[in-house]
């Protein structure tokens, strides 16, 4: 289980509060009017955005002072994070080496990361060269292989088309589910948040409300 105990962020005049559980495994959608606070919840939780007060727990450990490489958090951004001079498989085995020489073992791994998202056969190609769908599903591998259990999700597919964000939303319940990642997602999108969560995050006036089904937060259809 994940738990922001009583956790207090500030940025310059802004001031996120957070009191809440998600259960082990849950698809959580993060939603609120712009400016709330969405991406600063998922920061402070990645270890990017210090908290002044409260505590972050994992599974019942307390992990507010780990540093960001050693949380046991794996983010994605909508830009998604792969670096424009290397290739796919060059960009997913990072997930495993942190920069470090890959050895044989690793590039292999990679490689089947790259076959599980769809991109068999793309692995030579430089971000530049594929589709934003496609830009996608590579860094959605080098996720798979960071094996994180907590996945942050900054509105990764937010460029894509509604077709296309369903199939990503599709892919990353799948991939998320074979690993057991439970998964926060910020989006502004109802439909996304019914297609991808079981568990709604709210925020409102700095406050991040604990969780709700999706069926109680999301609209109903006519």
């Amino acid at each position: 289980m994940l738990t922001l105990e009583s956790m207090v962020v500030q940025q310059g005049g802004f001031t996120l509060t957070a009191n809440l559980s998600v259960p082990l495994g849950a698809h959580v959608a993060v939603m609120g009017p712009s400016g709330a606070g969405k991406s600063t919840l998922l920061l402070a939780i990645a270890g990017f955005d210090a908290v002044q007060s409260g505590r972050i727990l994992w599974q019942g450990a307390d992990i507010t002072p780990l540093p960001a490489p050693l949380r046991p958090t794996a983010m994605l951004f909508q830009d998604q994070n792969l670096f424009a001079h290397l290739t796919l498989v060059q960009n997913v085995v990072l997930g495993l080496t942190a920069g470090k020489r890959a050895h044989a073992a690793q590039w292999d791994t990679a490689h089947d990361a790259l076959r599980r998202v769809g991109l068999a056969g793309m692995e030579s190609r430089k971000p530049s060269q594929v589709s934003g769908g496609q830009a996608a599903r590579a860094a959605l591998a080098r996720m798979l292989l960071q094996a994180r259990p907590i996945w942050l999700l900054d509105e990764p597919f937010a460029a894509l088309d509604q077709a296309l964000r369903r199939e990503m939303l599709d892919l990353t319940a799948e991939v998320a589910h074979q690993i057991k990642a439970t998964v926060l997602m910020v989006t502004h999108q109802p439909q996304d948040a019914a297609d991808f969560a079981q568990l709604v995050i709210a925020l409102n006036d700095g406050a991040a409300l604990p969780p709700v089904t999706a069926a109680q937060y999301l609209p109903r259809r006519p």
